[in-house]
């Protein structure tokens, strides 16, 4: 794929990253509420670096976790898009869609909004027979978000590699979404 695929939706502008992001994303990334579901909320420096490496694999793929942007304020939101997780999962090799938005932006269909475009671009451009998420088993609404997207949990948990062993966090449920599926759920 060549070019970077910029995406909008009705509400939605899913777009590489800018400077101007590392703030926002920063305050973001600090916040107790956002970070939950985290080990750690991330530190200004750790913050700017996980931007840098998604706007570098945009760079590179011309997809991925995009920015996030608010089309009539055009207000920085946090971020939606696909991304191939670290080989170590067990249902690796794969493409997940994931999200992480700001908390004034929580509770709007943000989350689903973009993640459906996503998931359009990476059935629909990509070819992708397969996208899949994965959250802690505690995070409700991540979870709630992938049943609203049609995705089917399995019936196995594993333990995420990069959580530390005895953390309550380290235990994670995965969602699937078959392209077969996806394109049903489109018709209907």
């Amino acid at each position: 794929m060549t070019g970077l695929i910029e995406i909008d939706t009705a509400r939605l502008h899913l777009r590489q990253w800018r400077t101007s992001d590392r703030e926002p994303f920063s305050a973001m990334n600090s916040d107790a509420r956002v970070m939950e579901f985290f080990s750690v909320p991330l530190s200004r420096d750790a913050s700017d670096a996980m931007a840098e490496r998604c706007q570098g694999l945009i760079d590179q793929r011309g997809w991925g976790l995009w920015a996030v942007e608010v089309r009539q304020s055009s207000a920085f939101a946090g971020f939606v898009g696909l991304h191939v997780p670290d080989p170590a999962f067990p249902f690796s090799p794969c493409v997940e869609v994931g999200w992480r938005l700001a908390f004034q932006h929580w509770g709007k269909g943000y989350a689903c909004e973009a993640a459906r475009a996503a998931l359009r671009f990476g059935f629909e451009t990509l070819a992708l027979p397969e996208i899949v998420s994965f959250t802690t088993l505690r995070n409700i609404r991540s979870i709630a978000v992938m049943e609203r997207l049609g995705m089917l949990r399995d019936a196995d948990t594993f333990d995420h590699p990069s959580v530390p062993a005895g953390s309550s966090l380290r235990e994670h449920c995965l969602y699937r979404l078959p392209r077969g599926r996806w394109s049903a759920l489109a018709e209907s």
